[in-house]
């Protein structure tokens, strides 16, 4: 299964347009700024071992949400994303960066979506539903949310076609909950493809991994020998760590794996030093080896409540009935968001997708190449060549789990 998300925001009922321009490569960093902020507050608040986010999508929805937030309520989505949707250059950029995810070919895929449903007779702001119409390939549905069980399954069924058949059911058939009756926001993002190299099927053996309570397992190791970009860096406290670029077909979209180079450096204290500008810095002095490359096979799934991620990140009025204001999606409702759900797997496999047959073992020969060996707790980050937007990020403690 390829890496899919879900970003879910359920909204209930119960500020003026900014004018400063930014250059793009200011906004290709505040966009990786907002990534690593996501991730990292997950990693702390969630206190989990394997993690997989979409900033992206999750970046989408806000965006969305943007447009029709008032106050401080829009004040405090646009600190979070670091950047407003209203602001003509910003607007062009993020239009530009989801221009190239929604593409699809043979080999690759990649398809941002997000969908407003909304309770029949609901008046709407015309203008909030003109420029979502313009955002992130946005549809808008019509739904009676009394009819519980319906609205659910169209919900999911959305879901579906828009994420590639990966996540079949986010939203639970059966009543909502008290509130949940008149918009449900939903955004999706998917990603399929082939690597640029792929892992011979042949090569993948059983080898040693060592996991973060320091026992060592027994997992199915990947192999291929590729030119690569690699580069070695530390932290300010010296702590060592490698990173490695794997190319997808095309070189639109590459997974970056980070891995501290001594087993004993625990993965949290560089995913702590973990910034926009270390992001950039690393891309752009990496460089090209040709070397021995090992990458566990693995397939994550996670579910995040975004109403404790959010608050941590500064957006706290969107959850509080009495102080969000969202008077630019309707002047005549009081709404708000009652529920903040994101999901996303992620399969990372020899040719891109999930192979069957027989485990071939096979015995490497050794050589003097240099070896890239992720081995211990790693972290990941798919980011988009162009835009440099993280499209998912994550970390692999236990790849059996």
């Amino acid at each position: 299964m390829p890496p899919v998300c879900v970003f879910l925001l359920l909204v209930c009922t119960t500020c003026f347009r900014k004018g400063y321009s930014h250059s793009y490569e200011k906004l290709r960093e505040q966009n990786t700024d907002f990534a690593v902020r996501l991730y990292r507050t997950l990693v702390e608040t969630e206190n989990r071992t394997n993690l997989v986010v979409s900033p992206s999508s999750v970046a989408s929805s806000l965006g969305l949400l943007l447009f029709g937030a008032r106050g401080s309520t829009f004040t405090q989505i646009e600190n979070a994303l670091g950047y407003s949707v209203l602001d003509e250059s910003v607007e062009s950029f993020m239009k530009e960066v989801h221009r190239g995810l929604v593409n699809s070919s043979r080999d690759c895929s990649m398809h941002l979506a997000c969908a407003l449903f909304v309770q029949t007779g609901t008046p709407l702001s015309a203008k909030f539903i003109e420029e979502a119409a313009l955002w992130a390939n946005s549809s808008l549905h019509q739904n009676d949310f009394t009819e519980h069980n319906e609205t659910a399954s169209q919900i999911n069924q959305w879901i579906t076609r828009n994420a590639g058949g990966g996540i079949q059911r986010l939203v639970p058939c059966g009543p909502f909950a008290p509130g949940f009756t008149q918009i449900a926001l939903v955004s999706t993002m998917y990603f399929r493809s082939k690597w640029k190299t792929q892992f011979p099927f042949t090569d993948t053996q059983t080898l040693p991994f060592n996991s973060m309570d320091g026992s060592v397992i027994k997992v199915p190791m990947m192999h291929q020998t590729a030119d690569v970009n690699y580069g070695q860096f530390q932290t300010a406290s010296f702590e060592k760590f490698t990173v490695i670029e794997l190319p997808y077909l095309g070189n639109t979209v590459s997974m970056f794996v980070v891995r501290p180079t001594d087993r004993n450096t625990p993965l949290s204290s560089i995913e702590a030093r973990l910034t926009s500008k270390s992001i950039a810095q690393w891309t752009n002095s990496m460089k090209r080896f040709k070397m021995d490359v090992f990458l566990p096979r693995f397939k994550l799934q996670s579910y995040s409540d975004l109403k404790v991620v959010l608050p941590a990140l500064g957006v706290l009025d969107l959850f509080d009935p009495k102080r969000a204001d969202f008077k630019g999606i309707s002047e005549t409702s009081n709404l708000y968001v009652s529920q903040a759900i994101h999901k996303a797997e992620i399969d990372v496999a020899e040719g891109g997708t999930r192979a069957s047959g027989v485990t071939a073992m096979v015995l490497l020969k050794r050589s003097r190449m240099p070896v890239f060996k992720a081995d211990r707790p790693f972290f990941f980050f798919l980011r988009q060549a162009s835009s440099g937007s993280v499209l998912f990020i994550g970390r692999v403690t236990n790849p059996l789990h």
